[in-house]
């Protein structure tokens, strides 16, 4: 594509009348973004744009200022990726609305899919109202699929998106946040920091709408389904029964993605999401292998006790000794580190290292710093 005839793509997404849909029927018709952008009012109307949409049109073009646009994404150092760019995920161009552009601002290899040297990704939503039950199955969920090769993609809003993709980046894994609004405005403002996490080192942020645009609850859903697109499947860890988790839920079972949901106390209404889901024939998961076992996903780093370590204590333990266990292989580490880095909760890792110290697995070198034991 030229750069001119990108030029004119970028006109329509910033265009708010025009979605994939239509636009798609413009590029068969006229051929080129081009030729539409410049086509005849008669020609727009004849082809039925509808005379309403084609005033609207015409008086945008007129007026909007193409070639600023164009230099404020570059000063912003923002990317540009269209449908028919060898960029775009493979996956989320198989949606039968799938955007015919996206911002990118981040690393946009992980938008690749596997096998092309991208790792595969699972979305993980859910309530904005989160709890300590949904904030622990959140990072539990995420931090098993970050220690596999996964990248996760969320909507960056407060509750259970903020929580996973704050788990991906202390996990030093990648993670996509999906913007319902432009990609350069952050909302919400508590999440700057994290924002920042993820362009300058743990991924991307990305949307389809134009840069400047604010978030607005009518852009929501609009953004789910292309959380559920880039996704192998989409977990919802906790939400209510009008969530807009479940939103995304749907759109990944009308996209043929599956849909995974974690049990809750049936006593919080912030069950009540993931319960109807599951009666609705969502695949129920307690852990991330759950996930990974149902999609074939082969782990790149499977979480696995060293040959050289030959204490036979070692034997029979539970998923989050290994996590520790793996953790502390090579260096000792203070509490709050391997709080950072397992994604336990603070009040479970310490139930976890008494345990392991009485197995002589590990010990208190002082100052709360733990390390395996040498026998």
């Amino acid at each position: 594509m030229t750069d001119e005839e990108r030029k004119y793509w970028l006109g329509f997404s910033a265009f708010p009348g025009i979605g994939p849909l239509r636009f798609k029927l413009l590029l068969k018709f006229f051929k080129s973004a081009e030729l539409a952008w410049k086509a005849d009012m008669k020609t727009l109307l004849d082809i039925g744009l509808g005379e309403k949409l084609t005033q609207k049109f015409d008086h945008f073009r007129k007026t909007f200022l193409l070639d600023d646009y164009i230099s404020d994404i570059k000063k912003k150092d923002i990317r540009i990726v269209t449908i028919a760019d060898k960029e775009y995920p493979f996956l989320l161009s198989q949606i039968s609305d799938a955007p015919f552009l996206i911002y990118v601002r981040g690393d946009l290899t992980v938008l690749n899919d596997p096998p092309a040297g991208g790792q595969p990704r699972i979305g993980v939503v859910g309530t904005r109202k989160i709890t300590g039950y949904g904030e622990e199955a959140t990072r539990k969920i995420t931090q098993g699929l970050v220690s596999a090769g996964v990248t996760i993609v969320s909507g960056m809003a407060y509750g259970v998106d903020a929580v996973a993709h704050k788990t991906a980046v202390d996990s030093g894994g990648k993670t996509i946040a999906v913007l319902g609004c432009g990609v350069d405005i952050i909302h919400p403002r508590a999440n700057t920091t994290l924002y920042w996490q993820i362009v300058k080192k743990y991924g991307a942020v990305i949307s389809e709408f134009p840069i400047g645009m604010y978030a607005d609850v009518g852009l929501f859903p609009a953004r789910n389904r292309i959380i559920s697109g880039l996704s192998l499947g989409i977990v919802v860890t906790e939400g209510a029964e009008d969530s807009g988790a479940l939103i995304t839920a749907r759109y990944a079972a009308e996209q043929g993605r599956e849909v995974f949901a974690v049990p809750g106390p049936i006593t919080s209404s912030l069950s009540k999401g993931p319960l109807n889901l599951l009666k609705q024939g969502a695949k129920l998961v307690t852990d991330a292998e759950d996930i990974l076992e149902e999609l074939k996903i082969n782990p790149k780093s499977k979480i696995l006790i060293s040959k050289q370590i030959q204490n036979p204590n070692f034997q029979n333990l539970n998923r989050e000794e290994k996590i520790i266990l793996e953790l502390l292989q090579n260096e000792s580490l203070h509490f709050d580190e391997i709080v950072k880095k397992s994604g336990i909760s603070a009040s479970q890792l310490g139930s976890l290292l008494t345990m392991m110290e009485m197995k002589k697995i590990i010990k208190d070198s002082g100052g709360g710093v733990y390390g395996i034991t040498s026998s």
